[in-house]
């Protein structure tokens, strides 16, 4: 038997909270072939989620995303009564609750009495840090952590893994390895901060947004079309840092001498003061360095190039299909 026809096993998931993003996390996990369990305390919750799973599919299913019939994928996701249903046999326990600490404590201790021992327990928490609603007196709090991930996560594949203190290195390690197999891009979060990566580049963007409208600078509007038609447009090719190593001849280090005194003139007059010291740029370009070396930024420019025309020709395809409907 070739290494190719090795088949992985079974992965199991159990989805507690049958809200708008364990619904999402049901499709997700339920694509890459797992068995999903759902539980939601609430029977009209629990009553709706087979429907909305399915419907997500089948909007799937019309733009051309699935591989397989919608029914076959719905097929792997049981909505269950109990917390105990939901994680038996389980690898992975994804506690999608609202973002309040004392329902979060209460859905993790009941997780980790129920789930079996190899489980790794995560949470969808977008602000909340694990060690806020896990304590170190919990008997698996090593296998605690949070599992953030872009909202909708069969469309938005990222996922930040963000680790306790008190996390052991083998349930984060084992946490990147089954989002990975299930399809997602796992983003480790080398601290626990609010907000961690995703919502912190979001807040401060939208922070930057809300000023601009106060001040008088910039409708809602306007400033949503400056991210839609232009930053959008790069960010959904490359990031920021990629985005002014490719801006400029010489790459980052060279962005950051030009640029920087104005950035930093922008941030001091919102009263921050978080300078770019040659320490931080040189750390910023050895990482850029290492993904890119000079030698191939004018290829790399051209590929970014390319990629915009694949955008926006799409752009234009599905205008010219939304005019003719």
């Amino acid at each position: 038997m070739g290494a190719d026809d090795v088949q992985r096993p079974v992965r199991r998931a159990g989805i507690v909270g049958g809200g708008s993003i364990g619904v999402a996390f049901a499709v997700t996990f339920a694509l890459a072939g797992w068995q999903v369990r759902v539980f939601d305390p609430a029977a009209q919750r629990r009553e709706a989620v087979p429907a909305e799973v399915r419907a997500r599919l089948d909007e799937l299913t019309r733009f051309g995303l699935l591989d397989e019939p919608a029914r076959d994928v719905a097929a792997r996701v049981a909505v269950v009564d109990s917390i105990e249903a939901a994680t038996a046999d389980a690898d992975l326990v994804e506690e999608c609750a609202p973002e309040r600490i004392e329902i979060k404590r209460e859905l993790f201790e009941e997780m980790d009495r129920t789930a079996p021992p190899h489980a790794v327990l995560v949470s969808a928490s977008s602000f909340l840090a694990t060690s806020k609603f896990v304590d170190e007196t919990l008997r698996g709090h090593g296998r605690c952590l949070v599992a953030h991930p872009g909202n909708p996560p069969y469309l938005i594949p990222v996922v930040e893994i963000v680790p306790a203190p008190f996390t052991s290195n083998d349930a984060t390690q084992r946490a990147i390895a089954l989002f990975r197999e299930a399809g997602l891009k796992p983003v480790l979060v080398g601290k626990e901060v609010e907000g961690f990566v995703f919502n912190r580049l979001q807040g401060a963007v939208l922070r930057e947004a809300y000023c601009l409208v106060r001040d008088g600078v910039a409708s809602v509007d306007d400033i949503d079309t400056v991210m839609r038609e232009g930053l959008g447009m790069r960010w959904s090719v490359i990031g920021p840092f990629e985005t002014v190593d490719l801006n400029t001849r010489g790459g980052i280090a060279s962005h950051a001498q030009k640029m920087g005194p104005s950035y930093a003139r922008m941030g001091a007059e919102r009263g921050q003061h978080d300078p770019w010291t040659p320490e931080l740029v040189g750390h910023v370009e050895a990482q850029r360095r290492v993904a890119l070396p000079l030698d191939q930024w004018e290829a790399r420019v051209g590929w970014r190039d390319r990629a915009l025309m694949n955008l926006a020709r799409y752009r234009r395809e599905r205008g010219q299909a939304a005019n003719d409907d």
